[in-house]
């Protein structure tokens, strides 16, 4: 199977950046997206032999996550089940015969890190959320969790040592959900490349220079490992300051 996962900084932006003609180029499986920035009815995608689901937040013009895929899932889950988690349209689970697959927006702790308290306690519950749901399956990750993990995950990890998305704090986080049984798969198969990134700054020329973060991935299950075949950053794909991620696994 073929999973991709783009954070589309505004799917309407998008769709004017030729989004439709990679949607259909790609012909993934199974297609997420983040940060759509969408209200129900504010766009008709076009989207050819896959089912669609949207969980839009409560806040106009604010996050919002899709997934589009050729298999109908068993069942879907919008949120984490909690509430206070589950108003601003970050989180869907699709169920399928043998796996789970969770696309994810995660909150970005802001300037100053003015949101990191609301980030650690959306942490917690998000892997407890997984590894419950893991204990039934195998599960799938996908989307923009908003921290670089590593310092080969970003250009420039000196000067942004505090900064939202390389705190200690986040980077912590992510350490605890792979140490909960699951895996970065792009690491997996590259685990010493560098200038691997998923988004760049509109500023300072970021992208043409390279000075990104690679804050998109697909986790999994670690009792996934042997079926995945490849993982991969399609940073030559233009219209948002993200690029698609890719994931090939034999399922």
């Amino acid at each position: 199977m073929k999973m991709i996962t783009w954070n589309v900084n505004g799917l309407r932006a998008a769709v004017g950046k030729g989004f439709g003609e990679y949607f259909k180029e790609a012909d993934a499986d199974i297609f997420s997206l983040q940060e759509t920035k969408l209200q129900e009815g504010q766009i008709e995608l076009e989207t050819q032999g896959y089912f669609q689901y949207w969980n839009y937040a409560q806040k106009k013009g604010y996050s919002g996550v899709a997934v589009f895929t050729k298999k109908e899932p068993l069942s879907v889950a919008y949120g984490i089940g909690i509430e206070a988690h589950d108003t601003e349209g970050r989180v869907i689970t699709l169920e399928f015969e043998d796996f789970y697959h969770i696309t994810v927006y995660t909150p970005n702790s802001q300037q100053e890190n003015a949101r990191l308290p609301y980030r650690m306690e959306w942490e917690d519950a998000f892997r407890d959320y997984v590894s419950g749901l893991d204990k039934e399956k195998a599960v799938i990750i996908c989307g923009d969790l908003n921290v670089a993990h590593t310092e080969i995950d970003l250009k420039n990890p000196s000067t942004n040592r505090r900064n939202a998305g390389f705190t200690d704090e986040e980077r912590g986080k992510f350490t605890e959900l792979l140490g909960a049984g699951f895996v970065d798969t792009f690491r997996y198969f590259y685990p010493e490349v560098t200038g691997a990134y998923s988004w760049w700054s509109y500023r300072f020329h970021a992208r043409e220079n390279n000075a990104g973060w690679r804050i998109d991935y697909y986790v999994v299950s670690e009792r996934l490992k042997d079926k995945l075949i490849d993982a991969k950053i399609h940073s030559s794909i233009l219209g948002s300051d993200h690029c698609p991620v890719e994931l090939e696994i034999n399922l």
